[in-house]
């Protein structure tokens, strides 16, 4: 058995298992591994450039066979795994359950530390039941005394920061109340980093127009195992990933300043892996960033006249305002600026982008509108207020 210094911040080809052989016994800080998850199919992709597909088998002639895989792989990485480090699997429902108890058997029930949902807007019109919108990441310890970084998130914007700030006490009924001092002014807590981050991470899935897309199937975003890796291991340590695929785990480590292992069987996957660690192309997600309500542009009272026909909001869009929930139907709202000219302009304009049989306009204010669309029906909905301005007139 060999020592890491000549695999650290490489990517081998091969099997995982067998190259985990030749991997120091206790010198890994932190495995990740998203392993095939037994849904019986072939899973490839096209890249963006149309040149190459990429592409790995996910089937197995039984789960006990896939189930066995997993063991001896998961002993392998036990055994290369640091005392106080951790690992994290990757699944998704295909084989969830399974997985867990394989991970009880091989780390032992105690040392199962947190069941991570990383949740996702991404569905599909066919899927019959309920929306698949999660996946499950496992993470178990080698024993209790492993090692883990604490990350805050921002408070709610419904948490009353003043009373965060205040320090409380239990009072002789077991209530709890402010802190005073001796002068009955309330004492101020010495410092709040935020909210612990939680169990669900709602992490945005990889845009298909994202830079940082490489073509592989089951390609994760690097912001997600940031993640990981930041409340697993400090600067200098060794993560590891032995179903490395596209590399992502090993692009977010390099990006964190900490070494990085990777293995896997395909040589694509390995070439790829090696081309991306050499751009380190990373998307930074704008919604993560700036936060949901910096792409909420519709006033409470749009969204509430929308609502009341039944119609969903669209957000970031200069002609139109909503559709109705036939998702046929385009809805556009007059504007406080909007006369009959503008109007009639805006609509125009959307109708040459998107030809529709209808469109719903929303008259907000008393002047007189005229719209035409030759091949267009234009259905005029005048608010409560422009009716009983037109009925005090008459």
């Amino acid at each position: 058995m060999s020592e890491n210094n000549e695999y650290r911040n490489s990517i081998i080809q091969g099997n995982c298992i067998n190259a985990l052989r030749n991997v120091q016994d206790r010198s890994v800080n932190m495995i990740y591994l998203d392993p095939p998850f037994f849904t019986q199919k072939k899973h490839s992709l096209v890249d963006s450039e149309r040149q190459k597909e990429y592409s790995f088998e996910d089937k197995y002639e039984s789960l006990d066979e896939y189930l066995s895989m997993m063991s001896n792989a998961l002993f392998q990485c036990k055994r290369v795994l640091c005392d106080n480090g951790s690992i994290f699997l990757h699944c998704d429902k295909t084989a969830s359950h399974h997985l867990r108890l394989v991970l009880d058997n091989v780390f032992g029930r105690q040392n199962f530390v947190n069941e991570i949902i990383w949740t996702y807007k991404r569905w599909s019109n066919s899927k019959v039941g309920l929306q698949n919108a999660h996946q499950v990441i496992f993470f178990y310890s080698r024993n209790s005394t492993f090692k883990f970084n604490k990350l805050f998130t921002d408070y709610s914007v419904t948490t009353n920061i003043d009373q965060i700030l205040q320090e409380r006490k239990r009072d002789e009924f077991g209530k709890s109340v402010y802190k005073t001092d001796k002068d009955g002014f309330v004492v101020k807590a010495i410092s709040k980093k935020g909210v612990p981050v939680s169990d669900v991470w709602d992490i945005p899935f990889l845009n298909p127009k994202a830079k940082e897309r490489c073509g592989y199937p089951t390609q994760k975003p690097v912001e997600l195992l940031k993640k990981i890796i930041l409340i697993s291991t400090d600067e200098g340590d060794l993560v590891l990933d032995p179903f490395c695929g596209s590399g992502t785990t090993c692009v977010a480590a390099k990006s964190l300043n900490r070494d990085y292992m990777g293995i896997d069987i395909s040589p694509d996957a390995v070439s790829l892996s090696n081309k991306r660690l050499q751009k380190m192309i990373i998307t930074e997600s704008q919604l993560l960033k700036k936060g949901k309500n910096h792409y909420i542009e519709k006033k409470e009272e749009e969204i509430a006249l929308l609502k009341s026909i039944d119609a969903i909001p669209v957000q970031r869009n200069s002609l139109v305002d909503g559709y109705l929930k036939d998702g046929l139907t385009p809805v556009i709202i007059q504007r406080d600026n909007d006369d009959s000219h503008s109007l009639q302009d805006r609509i125009t304009k959307f109708y040459k982008k998107q030809q529709c049989s209808r469109i719903i306009v929303i008259q907000t204010q008393n002047a007189k509108i005229d719209l035409y669309l030759e091949s267009c029906t234009i259905s005029i909905i005048q608010t409560l207020i422009v009716q009983l301005s037109e009925n005090e007139i008459r």
